[in-house]
């Protein structure tokens, strides 16, 4: 027996949250439906429409899955919140994929995203499983002390319409 003792239910969803995005990563469809509830789950993938059921949720997962060469997620900004059996877990998913392959067969170029996702997961017999996914685009970042002040054209005056 270790000496770290039982593992709380906060450290028991991050896990889960991690082992989620791992699955992505390394492709692996048949794992990945395993940390889905059955019955009646949900997704929304970015600029897709929400998709409900587990057949239809594991099917985008695999056309995902099919059609990334390359896709790796840098988790930031994780806040993990758990009430009885459900737990709500919102991030920010910095995400770096790869364009088709090159006639070499490496990786083509590399892309960076960021995503706001909010993965809710329910307590079961076998652990904590994913429930829903919904993630975001983060639109391109704005000048923000331009936009507070109303200064457009940086000259140091609010600019009037």
């Amino acid at each position: 027996m270790s000496g770290l003792g039982p593992r709380t239910d906060i450290e028991l969803v991050e896990q889960a949250n991690t082992t989620l995005y791992e699955t992505i990563e390394r492709g692996d469809h048949e794992a990945l439906s395993e940390l889905w509830l059955d019955g009646q789950v949900s997704v929304v993938h970015p600029g897709w429409p929400v998709l409900r059921g587990r057949g239809e949720v594991l099917r985008s997962y695999a056309l995902i899955m099919a059609n990334t060469e390359y896709i790796q997620f840098f988790l930031t900004d994780v806040e993990i919140d758990v009430v009885g059996d459900t737990a709500l877990v919102t991030c920010t998913e910095n995400i770096l994929s790869g364009g088709p392959a090159e006639d070499d067969g490496s990786v083509g170029p590399l892309i960076g995203q960021l995503v706001v996702a909010t993965n809710v997961f329910r307590r079961t017999e076998d652990g904590w499983r994913v429930w829903s996914h919904h993630g975001s685009p983060v639109l391109a970042d704005r000048d923000d002390e331009d936009d507070e002040s109303g200064d457009s054209d940086g000259d140091g005056d609010a600019d009037t319409l």
